[in-house]
């Protein structure tokens, strides 16, 4: 069965537009999966104000037949063959990142990924491009991401044209 799936990126390093765009097309080729739709790119800040080079964030439907982990490994792979290296740092700038936000209306976990996505409600830099591609989307418990996404402040979230 086709679950329809969620996915944010970022990058702030070694030309991160292009590694989101990249990444988005490497996405649709994924085994079992159908890239439904796209958000914009998204210039933001660093979290926590770390002293970084700004990312490039957007979130992608998809439709899979992956399961949660299998997913998980997928986008896990991609992100190695990007150059991402995993060390237990917290924000800490990436070539890319890669999380699944919604899995279905599922909720899940296992050692390899949550969903929902443990900070989907209080990241702006998620909500927001989230909101555009699907602005009717409900979380499992029902609740209207656009309840979220009035509730962050938006400051630092700013729209970018491709390249």
């Amino acid at each position: 069965m086709n679950e329809l799936c969620y996915i944010a990126l970022g990058s702030n390093m070694n030309n991160p537009q292009e590694r989101v765009l990249t990444a988005v097309k490497q996405i649709d080729q994924l085994p079992s999966t159908i890239l439904m739709m796209s958000s914009s790119l998204y210039k933001t800040k660093p979290m926590d104000n770390k002293p970084q080079e700004n990312y490039i964030n957007a979130v992608v439907a998809i439709k899979t037949s992956l399961k949660p982990d299998e997913l998980m490994q997928a986008l896990l792979a991609l992100e190695t063959a990007h150059g991402r290296v995993r060390n237990g740092e917290k924000n800490q700038s990436r070539p890319l990142d890669l999380d699944i936000l919604l899995y279905g209306n599922q909720v899940y976990q296992s050692a390899l990924v949550t969903v929902p996505h443990h900070g989907l409600k209080q990241r702006a830099f998620v909500l927001v491009p989230l909101y555009e591609i699907a602005p009717t989307l409900c979380l499992p418990d029902n609740t209207p991401i656009k309840k979220y996404l009035d509730e962050v402040s938006q400051e630092g979230v700013m729209h970018c044209e491709a390249a």
